[in-house]
């Protein structure tokens, strides 16, 4: 299991650039679709996506870049 949660929805394009970071910096995650859950919704309805640490739940929004996510997963 991944260590890490990506919180987005479908046909986000920006969603869709944070996966493109994960890859470059080798990080799995698992994607939740926001769009199913009205409290996911209302949570993080107005800043997806969102990557949060399953280990300490500590979140790193976008826009993130790979040195970022890198400092954030180390």
């Amino acid at each position: 299991m991944s260590g890490f949660v990506l919180y987005g929805t479908t046909y986000c394009h920006l969603c869709e650039e944070a996966d493109v970071v994960l890859h470059e910096v080798g990080v799995s995650a698992v994607y939740i679709d926001i769009a199913d859950d009205d409290g996911l919704i209302e949570c993080y309805g107005t800043r997806i996506p969102v990557l949060r640490r399953s280990d300490n739940c500590a979140e790193l929004g976008w826009p993130f870049d790979a040195e970022a996510l890198a400092r954030f997963v180390a």
